[in-house]
């Protein structure tokens, strides 16, 4: 059975699960979808077309749903969707996609911390952690296991690579590549995030291969078609190794060095 307080607005066309708590003073507008066990604090406010997935926490103040903060959006009905068991925490901000994807997405079992910023058309993957005042321009892709520190700032359209590590007070104006620590202002990679993958269980062969991988990429005279060439002739193939060469291979801004 839901709780909701006596002091929330619930739109009549919001679909609430079971088990779910709205707190006090919490608004849930109009086609918005709250999954079961879903808790909702206090002052909270979806404003539209969210979707929460079962066992989502909103905390206190934040702000999911808004228009996105982009001149070109002309009032299209885009969405803001979080996966399931994931913690949003106190005074965040998830704005809506615009035309370009239609949707912001969260994955599932992140933890997205007290005042962080998603704009429009950002992708989180699942496991990711943004930590306090981590702020996302428009269009940002971070992929799966990513770890961003505090107060730090992502360029529009950058992407970061799945189980990266991004330290503190950065400025990530380019793509970060995947496995890989960076940190800084200007922000520049610190060889592979070691301690991150040994905790998801990452064998010592495929850590040798991806070290092999970030040697020819980043700490070598070759160009990024000579490194390209040499990777997938020289290093041993695996998911990870195939996933650095393609994400190096495919970037649009380019990639930190």
């Amino acid at each position: 059975m839901s709780t909701i307080h006596p002091t929330a607005v619930v739109a009549r066309d919001a679909t609430i699960g079971s088990d779910v708590t709205i707190g006090p003073f919490a608004i849930v507008g109009e086609q918005c979808v709250i999954g079961d066990g879903c808790v909702i604090g206090p002052r909270a406010t979806l404003e539209h077309f969210v979707t929460l997935a079962p066992n989502v926490k909103i905390g206190s103040g934040s702000i999911l749903g808004g228009e996105p903060q982009d001149l070109k959006f002309k009032g299209e009905r885009t969405v803001v969707e979080i996966g399931e068991n994931t913690t949003i925490r106190e005074y965040a901000t998830i704005n809506r996609g615009t035309a370009q994807s239609f949707k912001t997405t969260v994955g599932k079992n992140c933890l997205i911390m007290s005042y962080v910023h998603l704009a429009h058309d950002c992708h989180v993957g699942d496991g990711v952690i943004l930590s306090n005042g981590v702020q996302l321009a428009g269009h940002v892709t971070i992929e799966d296991k990513v770890t961003i520190s505090g107060l730090v700032a992502v360029h529009q359209f950058a992407r970061i690579g799945r189980y990266s590590f991004v330290g503190g007070m950065s400025r990530v104006s380019k793509d970060i590549p995947p496995f890989i620590k960076a940190v800084g202002n200007p922000i520049k990679l610190y060889g592979l995030n070691s301690v991150g993958l040994q905790r998801n269980g990452f064998s010592e062969e495929v850590m040798r291969e991806l070290k092999r991988a970030y040697r020819l990429f980043f700490r070598s005279e070759l160009n990024v078609s000579q490194a390209l060439e040499r990777a997938r002739s020289e290093l041993t193939p695996s998911p990870e190794v195939d996933a650095l060469i393609r994400f190096v291979d495919e970037s649009q801004r380019g990639v930190v060095i």
